[in-house]
């Protein structure tokens, strides 16, 4: 039987670029979370409350630029903290909504000195943005996709035009590359739509059972990738991150996992706990920020019957979708080795997707939903065709069915479903880019 939950504290940043939609994305935020019962606080903008006392860049030398963006960036971490305290306080559930989080500072100023500033407080990047908040939302501005609605209208603060606007989103959506719950919601539905998108955006990384009525246009997507992993400069503006992932004991059908991850000696810690409501029904993820302590005494649950997983994790951006590439690493499972997998999420159709997707990757085919590249799978010490703890989803499940009742294909190699995943991964043969469902861009 699953424990009473606990009061939960969620810190969510609504970041982007100008005529985005921040300022109504909170208000639908605060009506939606208030009808559920929960307490919602709302951060000001650190950085409009000091322009409309009369600051101006422009009257602002090199240094005093450069002094004021560190102490814009101190004022604002002392108002979160205040609300961050009401929040531990509250008796209710709370979320706490901010305008633009720690790292926005950093798409202001030049990578020298926001290291100069990171270096003379004592600050580094994963405290700043991956274990301060839970949740980075980036809405995308209408100068980017929408142009015919971009408007400097009914903001005292705001004058870009379009091009710079564009500028401005690019610098904000970099900056927060790296979190591990980093959501980009563009402008490919209409506005109602994109603000339908980011409220279930929220409510699926919080684990909060909607049913479709949000998310009916977006999903999880991952792909396989065939190497070897291009050189750095193919790549856009990234962050590296070492992460693994530790498997507990647990109840079949439920999951629960570990995961660390971090850079430059930094680390942040999370629970995951994953239950599918019903056959064919939603699955559900709560994640839980933990420290290390709690990190170290829940190892103690191991579930031995799954090897440790390490990767190496690189975020980007590109056509303003954010991408996680995992890269196994040793050691590790004879089927992961050389593996590499590309994750999104993504309201758009498969036609403009595929135009997104990194060209500079040797994408093989979309696996989405495919038992086999399961991490819970990849995991396991067993062979797949002895294990009895080999899960299949929903979608593999269904299409089994369909094979069964049609002609079913002998299992040549003993994996599910007739895929010869050693055989891709160690063969690394450059004519599977003729194979059934090649994604190229």
């Amino acid at each position: 039987m699953d424990k009473p939950q606990e009061k939960r504290v969620y810190k969510l940043v609504l970041t982007g670029g100008p005529c985005g939609g921040k300022t109504t994305g909170q208000s639908r935020l605060c009506t939606f979370f208030e009808n559920l019962g929960w307490k919602v606080f709302r951060v000001p903008e650190t950085a409009s409350v000091l322009l409309s006392g009369g600051v101006k860049f422009s009257d602002l030398n090199e240094d005093e630029a450069l002094v004021f963006q560190e102490n814009l960036l101190k004022t604002m971490i002392q108002i979160e903290n205040t609300f961050f305290e009401l929040g531990r306080t509250c008796k209710r559930n709370c979320l706490i909504i901010c305008d633009r989080g720690a790292m926005d500072a950093s798409a202001f100023i030049s990578k020298d000195k926001w290291e100069k500033i990171k270096r003379d407080n004592g600050w580094n990047d994963v405290e700043l943005r991956d274990n301060r908040y839970n949740q980075i939302i980036h809405m995308v501005s209408a100068a980017n996709g929408a142009e015919e609605f971009y408007t400097t209208e009914d903001h005292s603060c705001r004058s870009e035009g379009v091009e710079l606007a564009k500028e401005l989103d690019h610098n904000a959506a970099t900056a927060w590359v790296g979190h591990p719950y980093y959501d980009v919601i563009d402008n490919s539905t209409d506005f109602e739509g994109k603000m339908r998108r980011m409220v279930g955006s929220v409510c699926q990384k919080m684990g909060l059972d909607t049913g479709d009525r949000l998310l009916k246009n977006s999903r999880k997507l991952k792909f396989l990738v065939n190497g070897p992993l291009p050189a750095d400069e193919k790549f856009p503006r990234f962050q590296d991150f070492e992460v693994v992932h530790t498997y507990l004991q647990s109840n079949s059908p439920n999951q629960v996992r570990l995961r660390k991850r971090g850079q430059k000696g930094y680390f942040s810690y999370i629970h995951t706990m994953r239950r599918q409501r019903q056959a064919g029904g939603q699955v559900i993820e709560v994640k839980t920020q933990i420290t290390h302590r709690d990190y170290i005494n829940l190892l103690a649950q191991k579930d031995k019957s799954h090897l440790t997983i390490y990767k190496k994790r690189r975020c980007f951006l590109v056509n303003n979708q954010y991408f996680q590439l995992d890269i196994y690493e040793e050691p590790t499972h004879p089927r992961c080795k050389g593996l590499m997998l590309l994750e999104t999420y993504s309201a758009l159709d498969e036609v403009t997707l595929r135009k997104c997707l990194p060209g500079f990757l040797n994408i093989v085919k979309e696996v989405t939903g495919n038992s086999d590249f399961s991490m819970y799978n990849l995991s396991l010490r067993e062979d797949w065709k002895t294990s009895k703890k080999y899960w299949r989803s929903d979608a593999d499940q269904q299409q089994q069915q369909q094979q069964q009742q049609q002609q079913p294909e002998p299992r040549t190699n003993g994996l599910p479903n007739g895929l010869e995943v050693y055989k891709l991964l160690s063969e690394n043969k450059p004519h599977i880019n003729g194979s059934a469902g090649l994604l190229k861009c």
